[in-house]
C-alpha cells in the first residue's frame, strides 16, 4: 500500500515547481521544492513509492519537463487523475513517471489514505472499494514508462524492435 497525496482540480505545471526554482538543473534541487508554495513541505512529507491523486487536468500550464521532473524526484511513482494536460502527460511519459486516469478514485481517497495498484486487473485498492481503472497509456508508452523513460528504452534496443516488425 502506497501514501496517497491528494489534489485537487488544474493543478498546473507553476504550482508543481515554481519557476523560481527553474534556474538549477539538478533534479534533488527541483524536487525539494516540488508543490513548494501550494502545499509547503510536500517534498519532505513524501516517501518513495508514494502517490499523487488529483483531480481534473493535471499538469496543464508551461510545457516546462521540470514539473515532471520534481515529482519523480521527490520519491512519487505514480500520479493519479481524472485527467492530464496532454503536454504533462507525454512529458511525464518520456521521463518515466507513471500516469493512471481514473474518474472515481479522486473522490473516495482522502489525503493521507493508503491504495494499493493492482496493474495486472488495472483495479486502485483502497480501504473502502476497489475501482477499475482504463490504462493511462497505450503499449508502446507503457514500455516507454517500464523502461525508465524514452532515452532508457531507445537505448534498451526496443525501440529497434519495434520499427522493424
Amino acid at each position: 500500500m502506497a501514501l496517497v497525496h491528494k489534489f485537487g482540480d488544474n493543478i498546473d505545471t507553476d504550482v508543481i515547481i515554481p519557476a523560481r526554482f527553474c534556474n538549477d538543473p539538478s533534479k534533488e534541487y527541483i524536487a525539494k521544492h516540488c508543490m513548494y508554495d501550494y502545499s509547503p513541505g510536500f517534498a519532505e512529507r513524501v516517501s518513495e513509492g508514494d502517490i499523487i491523486i488529483a483531480g481534473e487536468n493535471f499538469g496543464c500550464g508551461s510545457s516546462r519537463e521540470a514539473a515532471v521532473w520534481a515529482i519523480s524526484g521527490t520519491g512519487i511513482s505514480t500520479v493519479i487523475a481524472k485527467s492530464f494536460a496532454r503536454i504533462f502527460y507525454r512529458n511525464a511519459v518520456n521521463t518515466g513517471l507513471e500516469l493512471i486516469v481514473c474518474s472515481e478514485i479522486a473522490d473516495i481517497v482522502a489525503d493521507g489514505s493508503s491504495i494499493k495498484i493492482d496493474r495486472k486487473n488495472r483495479s486502485l485498492i483502497t480501504a473502502r472499494k476497489s475501482v477499475t481503472y482504463r490504462s493511462g497509456s497505450n503499449d508502446v508508452c507503457s514500455d516507454i514508462i517500464r523502461a525508465g523513460g524514452l532515452i532508457n528504452y531507445i537505448n534498451s534496443g526496443t525501440f529497434e524492435e519495434n520499427n522493424n516488425e
